[in-house]
């Protein structure tokens, strides 16, 4: 169900870089997208698929992760993802767009057993330039997808506390707001 789903769709910064995810996948997650909505159904988004180890590993050079975690460096040498999808735009008023394509795709790999991360800290010439993205296609955001290999723990926020941490075994903490209050 939908609930399961969302509970395996975290944010992953660490990866079995062994196991590849193919084309075929990455265009499989492209082709949900284009049943979700769209403003005005103009279908503004373009993908640009990664899955070759050569240009992840360049994509990988221009992203930053983890902004809360200053003192490691993420994801862990060895244990980067093995795909990305960058999700490009011409116009701004596609940005809700940006944000469903982003889900449905990792809803998409939730249901594979696959994981990901939505990174929006990057350089978005230098990534058109190394991906030949024309330049009215914008990147918008970068999804980096792989099998993950961490543990991620999601738990009730204490006390307004919402910042993600790692306790003494690596393993990653996700505090999330109570449902009560979350409601106006």
């Amino acid at each position: 169900m939908i609930r399961d789903l969302l509970l395996k769709n975290r944010s992953y910064r660490s990866f079995d870089s062994s196991v590849s995810v193919s084309k075929e996948t990455l265009v499989s997650f492209v082709d949900n997208v284009r049943y979700t909505p769209s403003t005005r159904n103009a279908q503004g988004l373009r993908f640009r698929l990664c899955y070759e180890k050569a240009e992840c590993d360049k994509v990988l050079a221009l992203t930053k992760w983890a902004g809360a975690l200053t003192d490691r460096r993420f994801p862990p040498t060895g244990h980067e993802p093995t795909a990305y999808i960058v999700i490009c735009a011409e116009q701004d008023i596609f940005t809700r767009d940006v944000g469903i394509a982003a889900q449905t795709i990792m809803l998409s790999a939730a249901e594979m057993e696959l994981g990901g991360c939505m990174i929006g800290s990057f350089d978005a010439e230098k990534i058109s330039t190394l991906l030949n993205i024309p330049p009215e296609k914008k990147p918008r955001l970068i999804l980096a997808l792989g099998k993950p290999d961490e543990t991620v723990i999601i738990e009730d926020a204490v006390d307004g506390k919402l910042t993600y941490y790692r306790d003494e075994n690596d393993v990653h903490h996700v505090p999330k707001m109570k449902t009560e209050d979350m409601i106006l």
